[in-house]
């Protein structure tokens, strides 16, 4: 049996290989639709059976049936949530990565794979300005990232105070701030302290204030500003943030999951004024930096404190720790994680094959289609109304007139059609619309089509 599972076979690569060369070939590639449970629960029943299945019968039923039963996130016509657009060049590159069984967490084991990530990361903090001790590692998501880093806050802040695990902590957030800052103050045992925002921006001075007022801001140990939040693209005031965190001494995490691809545009590389003092910053390439599913890049101002909190001690582990301390470099010292996979490397091929003025260009086209939306609903629809300019590149606007059960039918309707994939939002009680141009292949034509079912 276990010779028969992993030996070479010839037929199943080639059917395999022939449906990704398919797949690649897509352009553009179509949105498909939501899942039927009650479909998807048949044509599953029985498979996972004793004996196996022709492989090309399996893929054949993932053709036909389960990767139909998705809406395509790389779809130039996917505009909800935050979409994914990988390269070509980067998708492929995930296949080597896949084959090549790396396990990513040391530089023992896979020194020339990390080596290739850290020149990504050192190419993202040479673009936020962060000084050349900086590093960190590829985890899986913002999430991830956020998780990662907060947790070295807190560790950091009990050792400067002093204090031990029953202490009062808390981290300074925005009204704005992404859900999942909220869910690892949760875990991490970190309260929050909210921050008033005023237009939906966190700015210094609104910081100070709260912590003037406050009761207790010994107890404040941080702040977290975002770089480009997700539902309007809105950039905090960092360099505000970061000048009240020096004051008070508080660590300054930057959340750019989705906006800190904008240090690469330089129309708008001046919102991010004050990144530079930043003392940990995430960033999702599989949201605008064209990597696939799953990457983020996470990188410290000063990693020994990073490595000081995330490495793991075990005596199997020991091993990984004896080399040469100016060169080895582990990712697994950087986070929570232990097991990864090098998902550094898609991004890491793709940079170097078309090059970093290609991903410039390809950013400054998605921040380009929120500026020309914003401009046409003003000069050709009257019915409709852009509810704020956009900052980067996704664009909030309403339709008058309209209650949040016509959003959600002319969504839904929207996708059965094949039109768009464009779901409705929430700002400030009130049910609208959202563009979030990612996709260099989004065209006015595809937007003017959107904006016609709406009048």
């Amino acid at each position: 049996m276990t010779q028969r599972m992993h030996r070479y076979d010839a037929r199943t690569v080639d059917l395999v290989f022939d449906y990704m060369r398919e797949r690649l070939q897509y352009d553009p590639v179509p949105l498909d639709h939501p899942g039927d449970g009650e479909r998807l629960g048949a044509v599953l029943d029985g498979l996972l059976s004793p004996g196996g299945n022709d492989p090309a019968d399996v893929l054949k039923l993932y053709d036909h049936e389960l990767s139909r039963a998705v809406i395509s996130a790389d779809s130039p016509r996917y505009l909800s949530f935050i979409p994914c657009a990988p390269t070509k060049a980067a998708l492929l590159f995930d296949m080597v990565v896949s084959c090549a069984s790396l396990q990513g967490i040391s530089w023992l084991e896979a020194a020339g794979a990390i080596a290739a990530e850290n020149q990504v990361l050192r190419l993202i903090s040479d673009r936020a300005g962060l000084p050349e001790s900086a590093g960190g590692c590829f985890v899986s998501g913002g999430s991830a990232g956020n998780l990662s880093a907060l947790v070295v806050a807190r560790d950091t802040a009990r050792h400067r105070l002093g204090v031990g695990v029953g202490a009062r902590l808390r981290i300074a957030v925005s009204d704005q701030t992404h859900s999942s800052v909220t869910n690892t103050l949760n875990i991490i045992g970190v309260e929050k302290l909210v921050v008033p925002t005023e237009g939906h921006r966190l700015t210094g001075a609104a910081l100070r204030a709260a912590l003037t007022a406050d009761g207790d801001p010994a107890s404040v140990i941080g702040v977290v500003g975002t770089a480009g939040t997700t539902n309007a693209g809105i950039v905090d005031d960092l360099a505000g943030l970061a000048e009240v965190a020096r004051e008070y001494g508080l660590w300054f995490h930057v959340d750019g999951a989705y906006g800190g691809a904008g240090l690469f545009a330089p129309s708008v590389r001046a919102k991010y004024d004050g990144i530079e003092h930043a003392d940990s910053f995430v960033v999702d390439p599989h949201k605008w930096l064209f990597a696939p599913f799953d990457c983020a890049a996470l990188v410290y101002r000063d990693p020994r404190l990073a490595k000081a909190v995330h490495t793991q001690d075990a005596s199997y582990l020991d091993v990984l720790h004896t080399g040469d301390h100016e060169q080895e470099w582990n990712p697994t010292d950087y986070a929570y994680h232990l097991t990864r996979r090098a998902r550094g490397l898609p991004l890491w091929f793709s940079l170097a094959v078309h090059g970093t003025d290609a991903y410039t260009e390809a950013i400054e086209t998605g921040i380009g289609l929120a500026r020309d939306t914003a401009a046409l609903i003003r000069a050709e629809y009257p019915q409709l109304e852009v509810v704020r300019e956009p900052e980067l590149s996704c664009l909030v606007y309403r339709r008058l007139g309209w209650q949040a059960e016509d959003y959600y039918a002319w969504s839904e309707q929207l996708l059965a059609d094949q039109v768009g994939f464009v779901t409705p939002t929430g700002w400030e009680g009130e049910v609208v619309s959202r563009f979030a141009f990612l996709h260099p292949g989004t065209t006015m034509a595809m937007v003017r089509e959107i904006l016609d079912t709406m009048v």
